[in-house]
């Protein structure tokens, strides 16, 4: 009788286990009853835990002045305008009313268009706060400064022209105007990571401008502190700005653990894994000398592959990967099992690689491993993340291992 070892992926543990393999079971019956499914669960002995209880995370901060619930929090709005420097402008722009200065009048210039040539004025920043001589962060954005200048007022005259001028107007196109210059700037120099900015120096330059545009106010846009919480909701890269996560970090790394922390295990300590697969596919073997097959799922197939690369005397007729990064780690020299520009031994089994071009985590080895690997598309017609765990529900997969499996 065939025996087909299930091994699962990244961040499973028993309970999800046991709903996966349940449906992996009543996949091969429709097709394949004569095959034996067995159990290769590893998410307990072989995944990560904060076995000491999270002690390695900082204390809690206890800063009185922190923003409390329902507040705007400066570094919220910061990372928002690192991704979107007209961020607060547009805030303005949906939610102001009309102004209250009346119709056009001749000769009137509305106060919107005179910060907008204000701050066109604004390319040479002039000194820090507290100092006669620029910062690190001028001298840093300095050379992009008149053209986020030209590009904000451009902006404030298009979007804000006729609209309510609040008391914090010239401290918004201080902070538009950093954050532009900022992004201009990792553009100019083709950065490959963000420009090193200190807080203290973008915060004094901010200061700065805000005072050359006539300013008093340094203040984050009025009643802006529910509409950045929904901004941090809406974007995962931005929540982990909001305050709510800094003080809630164990939680919320606690949330993310088993996916990232298992990969991370894996990479220091994956003997452990791949012994367990190693137990699986013997216990297999053991029962009445059929086939084995490994049906292995992401880091399930990283481990399984590395396994077989390394150690191929386990008797493994056939290896199936689904939804793998192993070709992607062969290609930047990051497997255990093999490396970059090395072959598969002669004794690796026959192998077929599923994947699905919606799942952003399966990869192709067909011409990593010429001849040595089946590439199989599936179609889930599932959008990424669900494309990558929608595998074992998909009927296509279990006809294609009908037609496989020994």
């Amino acid at each position: 009788m065939t025996s087909v070892v299930f091994v699962h992926g990244t961040g499973v543990r028993e309970d999800s286990y046991r709903t996966s393999y349940e449906r992996v079971a009543r996949g091969l019956k429709r097709t394949r009853p004569d095959v034996r499914l067995v159990p290769c669960y590893w998410g307990d002995t072989c995944g990560a835990h904060l076995e000491l209880g999270g002690v390695s995370f900082p204390s809690r901060d206890q800063d009185r002045g922190s923003p409390g619930a329902g507040e705007a929090d400066p570094l919220a709005l910061w990372a928002l305008l690192e991704r979107n420097p007209l961020a607060e402008i547009e805030l303005i722009e949906d939610a102001a009313g009309e102004d209250e200065q009346g119709g056009y009048v001749p000769g009137r210039v509305d106060r919107w268009d005179a910060l907008a040539d204000r701050v066109r004025g604004l390319a040479e920043p002039g000194p820090t706060a507290g100092g006669d001589s620029p910062g690190p962060l001028v001298e840093d954005i300095g050379p992009q400064l008149a053209a986020a200048a030209e590009e904000i007022a451009a902006e404030l005259s298009l979007r804000l022209t006729g609209k309510e001028y609040g008391q914090d107007a010239e401290s918004v196109a201080a902070r538009a105007l950093v954050a532009l210059a900022v992004r201009l700037t990792e553009r100019a120099q083709d950065a490959e990571e963000p420009l090193p900015v200190d807080g203290a120096d973008r915060d004094a330059l901010v200061e700065v401008l805000t005072d050359r545009l006539g300013g008093t106010d340094r203040g984050i846009v009025a009643d802006s502190g529910k509409w950045l919480a929904a901004r941090l909701l809406a974007d995962p890269l931005l929540w982990a700005a909001s305050p709510v996560v800094q003080t809630g970090r164990r939680r919320a790394t606690g949330w993310l653990l088993p996916e990232t922390g298992d990969i991370l295990r894996y990479q220091a300590r994956g003997a452990l894994l791949r012994a367990r697969i190693a137990e699986a596919v013997a216990l297999a073997r053991a029962a009445d000398g059929g086939p084995v097959v490994l049906l292995a799922h992401s880091l399930g197939g990283i481990a399984s592959f590395d396994l077989l690369a390394m150690e191929p005397a386990h008797g493994v007729d056939l290896l199936v990967t689904v939804g793998s990064q192993a070709p992607f780690l062969y290609e930047i020299d990051a497997l255990t099992g093999l490396r970059r520009g090395d072959e598969l031994p002669g004794t690796f089994p026959r192998w077929i690689n599923v994947y699905d071009r919606r799942d952003l985590l399966g990869f192709v080895g067909g011409k990593l491993f010429p001849g040595r690997v089946d590439d199989v598309r599936v179609h889930l017609r599932q959008p990424f993340p669900r494309a990558h765990t929608a595998y074992f529900a998909h009927r296509g997969l279990y006809e294609r291992l009908n037609a496989e499996l020994p």
